[in-house]
């Protein structure tokens, strides 16, 4: 099969140099001023962003135990939702970028950002893939209570305070009729909106009519909360503050917006 192509090439993504940065390409056009930084791998700074913000094509291992996260997050529910779901999602992702001859040594966010250009197996899986990968990493036994740093001034400045903040979060994922996903993005003119999109879809899809580069992602399929929420999704929402790791997510909001 014929090698795809892109618009975001693999040199614009991670540069030998110092800093590389990567434009949102939405179409033909960039995503304003917004863009996801990532770095090549010389010196120890460059490497360490381009860890945190790139996504590889394979299921990365969980960072704590199934059961790390109870009772919030109950420990049959989490090794489900790896081995099975997100489990099932890498593995048709890989079989989707042989078939369509994607080079999986690229982020995946340059299929992301591209996605139009494939099929719809990419689009679910290589959307359903990315999204776990950001779930699991923004979660941790340790978390809970508020962020911090520029990222707690940034939240106050956009949406009031941060208990207006956290109502109209959770308003995203009540408000998403079905499957799919809450999020909190900076957007073209890296300013933070909070929004949903359907099924495995996320911002970073130039096919997505909520766009920007993720920093907070919340799984609202019920597989990710009904063995102990049953249909009480708010509950779910509200018992997510209690593992979110601020500590990660001002960890992107920060490489981003320097890297703008």
């Amino acid at each position: 099969m014929k090698k795809t192509t892109y618009n975001v090439s693999r040199r614009t993504f991670i540069s030998h140099s110092s800093k590389a940065t990567i434009a949102l390409g939405i179409g033909s056009s960039l995503v304003g001023s917004a863009f996801l930084t990532a770095c090549g791998g010389e010196g120890e700074e460059t490497e360490e962003a381009s860890i945190l913000l790139s996504t590889g094509f394979e299921q990365t291992p969980l960072g704590y135990d199934y059961a790390a996260l109870e009772p919030h997050i109950d420990a049959m529910t989490m090794e489900i939702h790896y081995t099975k779901h997100a489990a099932a999602y890498a593995k048709n992702l890989g079989e989707a970028a042989s078939e369509e001859g994607v080079d999986v040594s690229k982020p995946l966010e340059e299929v992301m950002m591209n996605i139009s250009k494939f099929s719809t197996k990419m689009r679910n899986n290589g959307g359903g893939h990315y999204n776990h990968e950001l779930y699991w990493k923004i979660m941790s036994p340790t978390g809970g209570g508020e962020p911090g740093g520029d990222l707690s001034e940034a939240i106050n400045g956009a949406f009031g305070s941060f208990a207006d903040f956290k109502t109209k979060f959770e308003d995203a994922g009540k408000g998403r009729f079905g499957s799919g996903w809450a999020w909190l993005v900076l957007d073209k003119n890296n300013l933070l909106q909070i929004g949903s999109t359907p099924n495995q879809d996320n911002p970073l899809m130039d096919v997505s009519d909520f766009q920007g580069i993720p920093l907070v992602g919340v799984d609202v399929w019920e597989h990710a909360y009904y063995l102990n929420y049953q249909n009480r999704r708010p509950d779910y929402l509200a018992a997510f503050w209690n593992v979110i790791d601020w500590k990660a997510v001002g960890d992107r909001y920060n490489t981003i917006v320097k890297g703008a």
